[in-house]
């Protein structure tokens, strides 16, 4: 009895530990099929497009509530489908040449994150842009099925309260917020 009383209190923290550790969870974002896309009123129209990401890992744990890990975006990918539009974005508001990543680490999320099926959290962390970093919330919906997890979610970006270079000219003007939906799909492991 003494011998069966012992090894079930060693095996006690050993099983707990195992439960702990199958909680945490690494999600490789699938750059082919992810994307960022963005929406800009202007005078008389409104320009959509898209960026290309180009990698990100995401590192988190339900059972704490605890994420980490970035998703990095090409800054010279944008493409508004209008060549000479995206030459001026690139050179004049985004400077590509000298910054040529837009990340978004995360910090911590709220709300409950099932292990299958769908979830709405609201994702916290350091957006960089144009060299500087800025603190955002990012209200997510998260779909698990399986090994393969996709994030979506939407927000705005205040470029140039944020210091970049107004595109608007004289007649043409241009919104001051851009607008950024998120599309995040890849493959779900344990963390090792």
């Amino acid at each position: 009895m003494k011998m069966n009383a012992r090894l079930l209190f060693l095996a006690l923290p050993l099983s707990l530990a195992t439960t702990a550790f199958a909680q945490h969870e690494t999600f490789t974002v699938n750059p082919q099929t992810s994307q960022v896309g963005f929406g800009l009123s202007a005078t008389g129209h409104h320009v959509d497009g898209t960026f290309h990401v180009q990698d990100g890992v995401i590192a988190f744990d339900p059972s704490a509530q605890t994420i980490s890990g970035s998703v990095v975006v090409a800054a010279g990918s944008g493409n508004s489908g209008d060549k000479n539009r995206d030459k001026k974005m690139d050179s004049e508001v985004l400077n590509t040449d000298k910054y040529t990543d837009i990340t978004f680490q995360p910090k911590s999320y709220t709300g409950k994150l099932a292990p299958t099926g769908d979830s709405n959290i609201q994702v916290s962390g350091i957006f960089t842009l144009h060299g500087s970093t800025h603190n955002i919330t990012v209200p997510m919906h998260v779909h698990i099925a399986g090994s393969s997890l996709e994030a979506k979610g939407q927000f705005q970006v205040p470029y140039v309260k944020w210091g970049l270079k107004n595109p608007s000219v004289f007649i043409l003007k241009v919104a001051k917020v851009v607008d950024i939906q998120l599309d995040l799909k890849g493959g779900l492991t344990p963390a090792s």
